[in-house]
């Protein structure tokens, strides 16, 4: 399968519009830098915006569904039926990020990759099954090359709509019993860290569940010579959620769409896109901190400031959602302020 589509140029940011948002930012009724992060994100966004009044209004979500091998080995702390289960409540509006979207008025996609209980034809839920689960990566590779095609181009499928229906912002969220475990396994694999170091309590284990998730991990990556790139760890202990997002960051960046990046798992898929196309990096913000154990470290390893950070480990596109009013904020301080002239106020 090729994946030449993977390292097509992403789209590049304005310098013009950025440094006019920069000096407009100067001009506004306030000390210098006063506003901290909120300037920050402004100036980003014009510069990929290619606009001098950046806007955030319309925000696309896609949330990826998956099943996972790994879930044999007992690593999660919920039964492998919830990922299917928690798809037919994306779809019945129960969830957080059902609620978040509403809230925002954000456009809510969810795409099932494959889930052991299939909940079949349900509104708002985009079908792509791949296979039921990935295979169990301590035994073999968790993907063929076809599978993690499939996924990586739904990925960039999901952007192709956003992108249609007239986006400005992305968010990637995710759903998948024991997808924990294949994400740090990845950031693992990646950053050449020990599974102590980035396995976690995901759903709610215990220290002997977190323990057992690290051997488990521990077991797996013993199985493959650590030389290999990001697509190939991908295929090896990816799921295909994470392969998803992996392709949709990719294709954001390609687009010229920002993207808004959630939690533990969404921003390992980051740091894989970022290892495939380093250039959609400046693409990305970070919507939150998670309390998942190995966030802090993938977040330091991509150079991310997040947002938000409110103690979240949910998942599904939920602390990314509860971002954008931030952002939103950002944009309309740097519309609707008042500069020194037009105020009448003196700038000594």
């Amino acid at each position: 399968m090729s994946h030449d589509w993977l390292y097509q140029p992403c789209a590049v940011s304005d310098a013009d519009s950025e440094n006019a948002a920069r000096d407009h930012q100067a001009q506004l009724t306030k000390p210098p830098g006063s506003l901290g992060a909120l300037e920050a994100q402004a100036i980003r966004l014009a510069g990929l915006q290619r606009s001098a009044r950046p806007a955030v209004q319309q925000v696309w979500i896609s949330v990826f569904a998956g099943d996972h091998g790994v879930a044999a080995e007992g690593v999660s702390a919920f039964p492998q039926v919830v990922t299917g289960e928690m798809v037919r409540n994306f779809a019945h509006g129960g969830a957080a990020i059902s609620v978040l979207a509403r809230a925002l008025g954000a456009q809510l996609e969810v795409v099932n990759l494959g889930t052991v209980n299939d909940p079949g034809e349900l509104p708002g839920v985009r079908r792509a099954i791949i296979a039921p689960q990935t295979q169990n990566f301590c035994e073999q590779e968790a993907m063929t090359p076809a599978q993690l095609d499939a996924a990586l181009r739904t990925g960039a499928d999901s952007v192709a709509q956003a992108k249609a229906a007239g986006a400005q912002l992305f968010i990637g969220g995710e759903m998948g019993i024991a997808n924990t475990t294949s994400a740090a396994a990845l950031a693992c694999a990646l950053l050449g860290e020990p599974p102590t170091s980035l396995a976690g309590a995901g759903t709610g284990l215990d220290a002997k569940g977190i323990g057992h998730k690290a051997e488990v991990i521990a077991r797996a990556l013993a199985r493959y010579p650590d030389d290999a790139d990001a697509l190939i760890w991908l295929q090896r202990v990816g799921g295909f959620e994470i392969a998803a997002l992996t392709g949709a960051y990719i294709a954001s960046a390609q687009h010229g769409i920002a993207v808004l990046v959630d939690g533990f798992i969404t921003t390992v898929a980051a740091l894989a896109a970022v290892r495939i196309n380093p250039a959609c990096r400046a693409w990305m913000f970070f919507g939150h901190r998670s309390l998942e154990h190995g966030h802090a470290r993938v977040l330091a390893a991509l150079d991310a400031d997040p947002l938000l950070d409110l103690g979240l480990r949910l998942g599904e596109a939920s602390g990314a959602a509860a971002a954008v009013p931030l952002l939103r904020l950002a944009c309309d301080l740097h519309a609707g302020m008042a500069t020194f002239a037009q105020a009448g106020v003196s700038n000594a």
